[in-house]
């Protein structure tokens, strides 16, 4: 009775055992996670992109692949037009990993959101100044980026857009007979942004709002160095001609 006793239990120890599933491991594939995230940034399903790449910024012990999960969180954001938390994902990427050699571009992409956001020299004015500063960081502090040249040019079209602003309400304020206004807009033009293409009118009309504000001698001062920094410019020959008794041009 024993023996049979045994030997069902022997058997019912091997059908439970057979009747088991294995469980397998999962393996966590940052690689896989990255193309897959990817992916699904493609296919615009934003969030379930982001909750993939914090999951692999939060299971990288190696560190190899949180860095690139980073960026690709402030990638979908632009995807998205998510602009101000595009900056901010890419801002935190430098904070985190400073020395990476993927900081360049990173700080690249927050001047080019700034750059592309400028709408022209009336109402771009502000975000010109936001990019040129991005762009000056990124020469600053990434010296041997490999974005030298485009961050160079982008930041002379910024210093003349802002010119070009500055010298529209200069203006304004010109014709409105705002001539102390007119004159320090002008001012920040000469002193800052010596390289404006439209530098000699600016000089001009420098002079003129001296003329009409009664200060004869700082009109003069700035005809002279017109007419000698720009002689052939069409304003230097209007200066030539320029006669103190008159009113405003």
């Amino acid at each position: 009775m024993k023996s049979i006793i045994a030997v069902l239990g022997v058997l019912l120890l091997l059908v439970s055992c057979s009747g088991k599933k294995e469980v397998k491991k999962e393996v966590f594939d940052p690689e896989e996670g990255l193309k897959k995230a990817s992916k699904l940034i493609e296919d615009e399903e934003f969030d379930k992109a982001r909750q993939l790449l914090l999951e692999i910024k939060h299971r990288d012990t190696t560190q190899k692949y949180s860095p690139i999960a980073q960026l690709k969180i402030a990638e979908s954001y632009m995807k998205e037009e998510d602009l101000d938390s595009a900056i901010h994902e890419y801002r935190r990427f430098l904070r985190i990993y400073p020395d990476h050699p993927q900081a360049p571009f990173a700080q690249y992409q927050i001047a080019m959101i700034y750059f592309q956001q400028i709408e022209g020299p009336d109402k771009g004015a502000a975000g010109a100044r936001k990019a040129l500063k991005e762009f000056q960081r990124l020469l600053r502090d990434y010296p041997r980026n490999p974005y030298r040249e485009i961050a160079k040019l982008r930041i002379r079209q910024c210093r003349n857009l802002i010119a070009e602003y500055e010298f529209l309400v200069g203006r304004f304020y010109y014709k409105k007979g705002a001539y102390n206004a007119a004159v320090g807009r002008f001012n920040e033009i000469i002193t800052n942004f010596p390289d404006y293409r439209k530098l000699p009118e600016v000089m001009y009309f420098m002079a003129m709002a001296y003329k009409n504000i009664g200060n004869t001698e700082l009109a003069k001062k700035y005809i002279e160095e017109l007419v000698s920094k720009f002689p052939d410019s069409k304003p230097a020959h209007q200066a030539k001609n320029l006669k103190f008794g008159e009113e405003k041009r």
